[in-house]
């Protein structure tokens, strides 16, 4: 069994999100805990993936179509580190 910690970040973010996003966040959660984040691909509507640059080593899935789930694992200690639970920003950066 998984287990989750999540950033002092994080904690703060939920507190902010909307209702909807704290209850897909919750079943994402549990999925991590019984399952381990490696079945998070075999549910197409999480989208998990990998991800590059200052983020490399990090996965993200996504709770919905704006909303997603930064993490990393670690396989020793059977932990997944939650980093953020934001929305994504579609702008083109400058």
């Amino acid at each position: 069994m998984w287990q989750v910690k999540e950033s002092k970040k994080v904690v703060k973010q939920l507190k902010k999100c909307p209702k909807s996003i704290l209850e897909e966040y919750e079943v994402w959660k549990k999925l991590i805990e019984h399952s381990g984040p490696k079945n998070l691909k075999n549910i197409t509507g999480y989208k998990d993936h990998s991800l590059k640059g200052e983020w490399s080593g990090a996965r993200s899935s996504y709770l919905n179509k704006q909303w997603r789930v930064i993490y990393f694992t670690d396989k020793k200690e059977v932990i997944v580190f939650v980093m953020e639970v934001n929305p994504h920003d579609y702008r083109k950066k400058s």
